[in-house]
């Protein structure tokens, strides 16, 4: 073989060695196959984990409330509730889940939900009944205090949520609702607009735990505020970050001793309340 038949063939290995490398690197037919049924899969999932959006619409004739709450995670302050009846003659435009709008578009909301609902009813459970009562009836009963004091009597009252307090009326439990609710979103820019407000006023009051900042959360600051100085009377004394300031054990999951709950005495109850009290659950005096 000479030099000119040698150099050929090398140039002919090369060039059939770079396509080799091409062809590598290029998809077979199965793989965009394999790529179209793995995403019809995961979408397949995605559908079952997100059941499809439900229209809500109010039934004919009936008064439709929207119920939501505010507050019921954060180390300190009152837990909100906010009860809204909206006047279909006079639609709000904007209205969403008071956590995915901005603190500005959540007060010129809250003015406009004020000023144009049919009713509207603002009411809380203090942090005395929070730690007495635990925070989910502490919930409830803030949401029967806000339903309570409307100026107007529900048909039908949407609560934010898996369940519902009881009621003297027709009610049901939609969870996101805050977010496909009319009403139940109008009650969340209520209820947090209305609880910014009064943790504002306890930054104020109390400016080492910077509630001004974290509306009472735990995060790092408040946490630190905490070690650092001990929790004010507006901290939950129920929680387990705050029996840890307090030097407090706390049970083994956390959530503070584990205690009986006794029935409470309903005359002490009334000193306490402007609603009946009753177990948000079965109704009944406690």
């Amino acid at each position: 073989m000479n030099a000119r038949d040698f150099l050929q063939d090398r140039t002919a290995e090369e060039a059939a060695g770079v396509e080799r490398s091409a062809d590598a690197g290029r998809p077979t037919a199965r793989q965009p196959r394999r790529r179209a049924v793995t995403s019809a899969s995961t979408s397949t999932a995605q559908a079952r984990r997100q059941p499809p959006a439900r229209r809500w619409t109010d039934p004919p004739d009936t008064l439709c409330c929207g119920v939501d709450e505010a507050g019921r995670g954060p180390l300190a302050g009152p837990v909100v509730a906010a009860a809204v009846i909206l006047d279909p003659a006079r639609p709000i435009a904007g209205l969403d889940d008071s956590k995915a709008l901005t603190a500005r578009r959540r007060e010129a909301l809250f003015d406009e939900i004020v000023a144009n609902a049919l009713a509207f009813s603002i009411a809380e459970a203090t942090v005395a009944e929070i730690d007495t009562l635990n925070i989910l009836h502490a919930t409830m009963l803030a949401m029967q205090r806000a339903v309570a004091g409307l100026s107007m009597a529900p048909g039908l009252v949407r609560v934010d949520g898996n369940r519902c307090p009881t009621l003297p009326c027709a009610s049901e439990a939609v969870i996101g609702g805050d977010a496909c609710v009319p009403a139940i979103s109008a009650a969340s820019i209520l209820a947090k607009v209305s609880r910014d407000r009064q943790l504002l006023a306890l930054d104020a009051a109390f400016p080492v735990y910077g509630f001004g900042q974290h509306a009472g959360y735990g995060t790092a600051q408040h946490l630190a505020a905490l070690d650092r100085h001990g929790p004010c009377i507006h901290h939950r004394r129920s929680f387990a970050p705050v029996r840890r300031a307090l030097g407090e054990p706390c049970g083994p999951t956390g959530r503070g001793p584990r205690r009986v709950q006794t029935p409470l005495d309903p005359a002490w109850f009334e000193t306490m309340h402007d609603v009946v009290p009753r177990d948000p659950f079965s109704g009944k005096l406690f």
